[in-house]
């Protein structure tokens, strides 16, 4: 869902101004978001950040309608980009009950990059953990820089466009 009126991804100041902001006064928390793969196992977002890279967080639902038309360039963005300066991460609120559903969405759009599986509330409650706001749905944007640092959030599609400036604009050269 699109959150009206939230357009720092379409406005370069505000971007910087925000994310500025998330990664100054993000609370701290203790486990960088735990959930599961979906082979079973515990899955930490904190193994995918911090290793030099940018890491778009898509958090998505099989049954989201924005999902399912925006994660194909989402995947685009993450063949193109892995071997040199970002990477993507799904993380799927589907839970338990709708894992079979979520596994066909990643097999119906051929999905390149990993996810991770959790339950409503425990993504909303690392969403709301880490962005001091309360998680407003699917899909929802968090972005790390390469050192692993929460650098901005966004509820709704963000698009490839403004996540490629963003991150021109916040690399050091």
């Amino acid at each position: 869902m699109h959150a009206p009126g939230n357009t720092i991804w379409r406005q370069p100041v505000l971007m910087l101004l925000v994310g500025l902001l998330l990664g100054l006064t993000a609370p701290a928390i203790a486990s960088p978001g735990t959930f599961k793969d979906f082979d079973g196992q515990a899955g930490s977002i904190g193994e995918y950040t911090g290793d030099g890279r940018w890491l778009m967080l898509m958090i998505w639902a099989h049954d989201c309608h924005v999902c399912n038309v925006e994660v194909e360039g989402y995947a685009h963005f993450h063949v193109e980009r892995y071997q040199d300066d970002a990477h993507v991460l799904g993380l799927s609120i589907d839970g338990a009950a709708n894992k079979a559903a979520a596994i066909d969405f990643i097999e119906r759009h051929d999905v390149p990059f990993p996810s991770l599986i959790g339950e409503l509330t425990d993504v909303a409650a690392y969403f709301q953990a880490l962005t001091g706001r309360p998680f407003r749905g699917t899909p929802s944007i968090l972005l790390y820089d390469p050192d692993g640092e929460l650098r901005a959030a966004q509820a709704g599609a963000v698009p490839i466009s403004a996540i490629e400036a963003y991150i021109a604009q916040n690399t050091s050269q």
